[in-house]
């Protein structure tokens, strides 16, 4: 059976925004995991998308305050569906990135993470997949704030979206 993805990071509540857009609640709501690239600001927001996702798997940000410490690593490592995944906050400086993910993380097969709120979708020369959604609610010099959904299958990552956020 198909798992339905939710991928976000840098979502800033509140210094950025007071809450997350309500396209991305849905998205949360109907999703079968939620993975969170780090940058929540505050826990608050933590606990809402833990009570309203089906999974959580998140890791913290630089803007995490140490409250974050005891509730989410800097890297987490998990397995969906057959896909081995790494998630981490900030990946470095777009040169090189591809060759850095490779050598930091021989077993993933899918490496989501943040911090740059400029959406990232590529391959890297080992077969890895390397995802930013961006940010859903600090733009910075993006069009939209944004999201990723995704579907993991049979061991097979298929159907990647960048979700645009309407003005």
């Amino acid at each position: 059976m198909p798992t339905r993805l939710v991928i976000v990071s840098d979502t800033h509540v509140p210094q950025r925004a007071r809450s997350v857009p309500e396209l991305l609640w849905r998205a949360i709501e109907t999703a079968d995991i939620v993975i969170h690239a780090g940058d929540w600001n505050a826990l608050p927001l933590l606990d809402e998308i833990e009570g309203r996702a089906a999974r959580l798997v998140a890791v913290r940000g630089n803007n995490d305050g140490p409250e974050f410490d005891d509730r989410l690593p800097e890297e987490v490592h998990v397995e969906i569906d057959g896909i081995p995944v790494a998630v981490v906050h900030d990946s470095g400086p777009s040169t090189g990135r591809e060759a850095r993910m490779d050598a930091r993380f021989p077993a993933a097969r899918l490496v989501v993470f943040g911090h740059s709120h400029i959406p990232w979708d590529t391959t890297t020369p080992a077969g890895r997949r390397l995802l930013n959604p961006g940010s859903p609610t600090d733009k910075r010099r993006q069009p939209t704030g944004t999201f990723l959904t995704a579907v993991v299958d049979a061991g097979a990552l298929r159907d990647v979206e960048l979700v645009p956020i309407p003005r």
